[in-house]
């Protein structure tokens, strides 16, 4: 815990946004820990944000912020893109819920099919997690088996088969909450350990899928690269198993199609969200039809089979199927996922001259939108500009034992105008220009020399 403290960095983060320590306060009488989702838990408290627009976004004490967290991932159009914001309240006027079948259903679905490679038929959800659920249990249904392989550090929501192995539990063991019986279904391997994956294949026939980012653990922390993915797809469908990608992140980001498309391995199912409404709630599980069959009422009537049941009171919800359609409409014809990845490769190219000139053996890396601070905890020498993520062992990426200069660089990151996914990274959208990396080059110094006088970059 950083309070209560003498930190210069905190203090100055807290004489800056006094309004959201205000809400803080009452929020924390009604919410566990005073949020709503886990990720937004900072100490002393987070920022609370008024409004946004574009790249940017104004906290309740009217601070400006470069946004480099974009909804979660969600917002590759930048916030309030007008087109999709016509759509959404066009839509408002005309209904938030029909509880019944209309014609956006059509639309949203014929744009996944028609950009997703894997996607010969899809089935919206409200969530990502909410798909990823379903895409498992899809696939058991499918193979007719229990168990399904996951990545350590790979994420797939917070549902039961995926609420451990991320950033604990690497053993299995379940999390507070998850049944032994329930863990026990799940292999966890290495990540991008192609041996481990077909050793499990080989001990078990018991394996119904296996699930990852196709980018690599946390959305490409721990980077996974094509030539694995295509032996990946190899040993699957040796098995006769489901290879399901987690798009949730990556898709309609990487590329139009997204990271199956860009990488050229196609899997059986994708799960998607984030971008695929447009920044509103929404998600699906997109892949093939005879697997997706075990949905359908009159396939599985017609193959003397109990189907699958899948309800959901806000599954292709008007309101986020209008958004969706104009954003992937977007996305399908202009050069959005360009100018995110554009834009991301100018950040890290700024963000490592800062690094080579403050004389810090810090790297930032990554592919395409996303990109990861790497704060070398092992105090390796470090060069910015010939350092390759790829020829380091994945050990190096084990959590920073240094929590507290973690939580404080966040912190002067937010001082210094910048608001990150957190001490580890950014994600950009498409409407990041040379202003907002200019700036940010500028805050990232900042944070970088605030630390170093507070004593937290010793070497």
């Amino acid at each position: 815990m950083l309070t209560p403290t003498n930190s210069p960095i905190v203090a100055a983060y807290m004489a800056k946004t006094p309004r959201s320590a205000a809400l803080h306060a009452e929020a924390s009488a009604h919410l566990p820990s005073g949020i709503a989702h886990d990720s937004r838990y900072t100490d002393p408290y987070p920022v609370y944000v008024a409004r946004a627009a574009g790249p940017r976004k104004w906290d309740m004490d009217g601070n400006g912020l470069i946004d480099f967290y974009g909804g979660h991932g969600a917002l590759l159009l930048g916030h309030c893109n007008p087109a999709v914001t016509e759509a959404a309240q066009r839509q408002l006027g005309l209904g938030t819920h029909f509880g019944a079948c209309h014609a956006l259903e059509l639309g949203w679905s014929r744009l996944v099919t028609q950009m997703v490679p894997c996607a010969e038929r899809v089935r919206f959800t409200s969530s990502g997690t909410e798909a990823t659920h379903m895409a498992l249990r899809l696939a058991r249904a499918f193979t007719g088996r229990r168990k399904v392989i996951r990545f350590q550090r790979h994420f797939h929501g917070w549902h039961d088969h995926m609420a451990f192995g991320v950033d604990n539990h690497f053993d299995g063991t379940p999390s507070p909450g998850v049944l032994p019986e329930l863990a026990a279904e799940v292999v966890l391997v290495p990540p991008n350990d192609l041996e481990a994956v077909t050793r499990a294949f080989e001990g078990d026939p018991d394996i119904a899928a296996v699930i990852l980012e196709p980018t690599g653990a946390s959305t490409g922390m721990i980077p996974t690269g094509a030539a694995f993915l295509r032996g990946l797809r190899d040993t699957v469908t040796a098995h006769g198993a489901v290879l399901i990608f987690d798009e949730v992140v990556t898709g309609f980001r990487v590329s139009p199609g997204g990271a199956q498309q860009a990488l050229g391995v196609t899997p059986d199912l994708c799960t998607l969200a984030k971008v695929v409404a447009g920044g509103l709630p929404g998600g699906a599980v997109a892949g093939r039809k005879e697997i997706l069959d075990w949905i359908d009422f009159d396939v599985s009537a017609a193959k003397g089979r109990e189907k699958i049941k899948h309800q959901g009171t806000y599954n292709a919800n008007p309101v986020s199927a209008a958004a969706g359609i104009e954003a992937l409409t977007q996305i399908r014809d202009g050069d959005a996922c360009a100018r995110a990845t554009a834009a991301a490769a100018a950040l890290r190219a700024a963000f490592n001259r800062v690094l080579a000139e403050e004389g810090i053996p810090w790297s930032v890396y990554g592919e395409h939108s996303v990109l990861h601070f790497f704060t070398n905890p092992d105090g390796l020498a470090i060069d910015p500009e010939a350092w390759d993520v790829n020829t380091q062992p994945v050990g190096v990426f084990r959590p920073d034992p240094r929590k507290t200069m973690l939580a404080k660089l966040y912190l002067a990151l937010v001082v210094s105008g910048l608001d990150p996914k957190g001490p580890r990274g950014v994600i950009l959208s498409a409407t990041h220009g040379e202003t907002e990396i200019a700036e940010a080059a500028d805050g990232w110094r900042r944070a970088l020399r605030m630390l170093k006088e507070e004593g937290e970059l010793r070497p």
